[in-house]
């Protein structure tokens, strides 16, 4: 594997690095940024402004209006794109559209791709997916499905509660796991406008940086054609998976680009700050709390790219994206988390940057398999590894 970056890459991260630096980051304190995201206004402005610079969709194909990168180059785009809680917004590469648009154009039929893909690659749309349900229903156990789609002729009602949905207050586009009556799980597709869906209420959660928010939403005998169905009746789960490596992993490169952020400013802030007779980096204890940073950066960033580089020979990456997904989100929070020690009481207010992304990181250890089910599923392997 070699970790040189080719001519291209460079001059896309340069790229990526000065549209978010130049762009971006100056509308980080716009008043449109409110406890649920970026407003929609805000969000179409920041689109616009990728599209004209040619960076929108990065992951996409070109066919339907992306740039079409491999997952290696994705890692570079991503981590600089997250340089800014911004960034992915502007980009069009932020959960859950990112992960859903890859999965639309790896199982969507092309009649699917048309109405769906296409706007969403755009920026003309967003989307939710709908997976995680209240007690007793599915969260980290997918086996708990409890929202069911029942079969009438041609149709199928679906039936149920989903809940910490990202997105889908604004959203157009729902993707829908839901069992049928024999327990198979099945995706289906809904316009959110459709008959039968409502958002009981917005959540309200530590992060602030996905528009749309966290919603409670409810089915209620949602009538669905047969076209709805995305990939094939009773695979749910298994299409699932096209999904979940690349979007566990493509989490790790924006938090990665974050967690550079909060370093940063945490490094400047030491290098001009005097305490004690000298900068407050030149006292040790500071002074290993951001050497430990640039160790736990290092260390995902490697996680990172040996995963995209799994992922771009053709394999699931399943084992790889498990172990990069537990890497990357328990070292970029030690990253926050000591960024906010260094800038003291600067780390606890809005005075930089750290404090927000601090807040936004917490749920990245939570977020597409909490660590230890990461752990568990680890070990799992390791164990029929070693027992066959």
């Amino acid at each position: 594997m070699d970790f040189t970056l080719s001519a291209e890459q460079r001059d896309l991260q340069q790229r990526v690095r000065d549209f978010i630096a130049d762009t971006i980051i100056p509308l980080e304190q716009d008043p449109r940024c409110g406890a649920h995201g970026p407003s929609e206004e805000l969000r179409r402005e920041l689109i616009a402004k990728a599209k004209a610079a040619g960076l929108l969709s990065a992951h996409v194909s070109p066919e339907y209006g992306g740039l079409g990168l491999d997952h290696r180059s994705k890692a570079v785009f991503f981590e600089e794109a997250g340089y800014s809680p911004l960034g992915p917004v502007a980009l069009n590469i932020a959960a859950p559209d990112e992960g859903n648009m890859h999965m639309l154009e790896a199982i969507a039929t092309e009649e699917q791709k048309e109405r769906w893909l296409r706007p969403l690659a755009a920026g003309e749309i967003r989307s939710c997916f709908c997976m995680t349900e209240p007690d007793p229903g599915a969260g980290s156990d997918p086996s708990m499905l409890q929202t069911t789609a029942r079969q009438v002729g041609d149709e199928f009602l679906i039936s149920g509660r989903k809940w910490f949905i990202t997105g889908a207050e604004g959203a157009t586009l729902a993707i829908i796991m839901a069992k049928l009556e024999d327990g198979r799980a099945t995706m289906f597709l809904a316009d959110m406008n459709s008959p039968g869906i409502r958002i009981e209420r917005t959540m309200d959660a530590l992060d602030s940086c996905f528009p749309g928010g966290h919603c409670v939403v409810s089915f209620d005998n949602l009538r669905v054609p047969a076209s709805a169905i995305l990939g094939e009746l009773g695979e749910g789960f298994k299409y699932a998976q096209v999904r979940l490596s690349p979007a566990r992993l493509t989490h790790c490169m924006r938090w990665l680009g974050q967690a550079r952020r909060c370093h940063d400013v945490a490094s400047r802030y030491a290098a001009r700050r005097m305490a004690f007779g000298k900068a407050l980096g030149q006292h040790e204890g500071v002074g290993f709390m951001l050497a430990d940073n640039e160790l736990d950066m290092h260390s995902a960033r490697l996680a990172i790219w040996h995963t995209a580089w799994v992922l771009d020979q053709g394999h699931l990456g399943t084992h790889e994206s498990s172990m990069a997904k537990v890497i990357a989100s328990e070292a970029t929070w030690r990253v926050a988390d000591r960024s906010v020690q260094v800038l003291g009481g600067q780390g606890v207010t809005g005075e930089t940057i750290v404090a927000r992304i601090f807040s936004d990181m917490r749920a990245f250890r939570i977020y597409d398999g909490p660590s230890e089910v990461h752990r568990w599923s680890l070990a799992k392997r390791i164990f029929k590894r070693n027992s066959a």
